[in-house]
């Protein structure tokens, strides 16, 4: 009996230095995906969680290691497709201020630029498929595979999303129009 015991516990035990290796490798990166697609930093906490949550969950089922990441990128952008069906999240209101300050930020958010205000203001698939196109720098058939789309959706989506920015935004964030031209 101590035999099974010792067996089925040496297993949890690789699972969970397996799983906490791969966790602590690819949090930084992962987050940046979270943060991108959630806008703050809250949001993008609760949707890693819930993804490295879900992941832990099938880590015994997973074959492919080297498709962890794909696999957790989808989880998190169902994660946030999802709360935006919900009706209580309809209800929030983001706000400027912050209720408390923390330390200096030094996380690289990829909001560098006035266009990722515009980049907010997406629909919840445009948004996800920009993050994963041009801030993640996916390839359209990586984008369709972790979001579970068809690569002419991808393109169809990417095509809509960059439309309706360049209706949104200045021109003046246009790098074709920089006055330039005038020579």
């Amino acid at each position: 009996m101590g035999t099974t015991r010792d067996r089925g516990s040496g297993r949890g035990s690789d699972k969970d230095a397996d799983f906490s290796a791969y966790m602590a490798a690819r949090q930084p990166a992962l987050y940046r995906t979270a943060y991108l697609l959630a806008g703050d930093h809250a949001g993008a906490e609760d949707l890693l969680q819930n993804a490295f949550a879900k992941l832990y969950l099938s880590w015994d089922r997973i074959r492919d290691r080297q498709a962890l990441d794909g696999y957790v990128r989808r989880i998190m952008v169902n994660e946030h497709n999802s709360l935006w069906r919900r009706a209580w999240k309809r209800r929030e209101h983001p706000t400027d201020s912050m209720p408390e300050t923390g330390s200096p930020d030094t996380y690289d958010d990829g909001m560098g630029g006035v266009l990722w205000s515009f980049v907010q203001t997406l629909p919840p698939k445009q948004r996800s498929v920009v993050v994963l196109r041009y801030y993640e720098q996916l390839s359209e058939a990586e984008t369709a595979d972790v979001l579970g789309i068809s690569v002419g959706t991808v393109k169809s989506q990417t095509s809509r999303a960059l439309a309706g920015l360049r209706a949104r935004a200045p021109q003046s964030l246009n790098p074709h129009e920089s006055g330039d031209d005038a020579r």
